[in-house]
């Protein structure tokens, strides 16, 4: 069964959500990471925060991806 249009831009709304939170935090980890940490603490910070910002970029690529692609046959 083929999602309706509302269905799908609230999947796709949710989506940018997460893909928003996760960027925020990456940022966040990446900042303490930089600054505050010190030593291996500071090197594990920096690797999760590349890890949400990857993570982040992958959930809004899926979120656009299946937008642009939607199935144009509608009834």
């Amino acid at each position: 069964m083929a999602p309706t249009d509302p269905e799908r831009a609230a999947t796709r709304r949710r989506r940018l959500l997460w893909s928003g939170i996760l960027a925020v935090a990456g940022l966040a980890t990446l900042a303490v990471g930089l600054t505050i940490a010190d030593g291996t603490a500071a090197w594990i910070e920096v690797a999760v925060a590349i890890l949400l910002l990857l993570t982040s970029y992958a959930v809004q690529y899926v979120a656009r991806r299946e937008t642009l692609y939607a199935d144009d046959e509608r009834p």
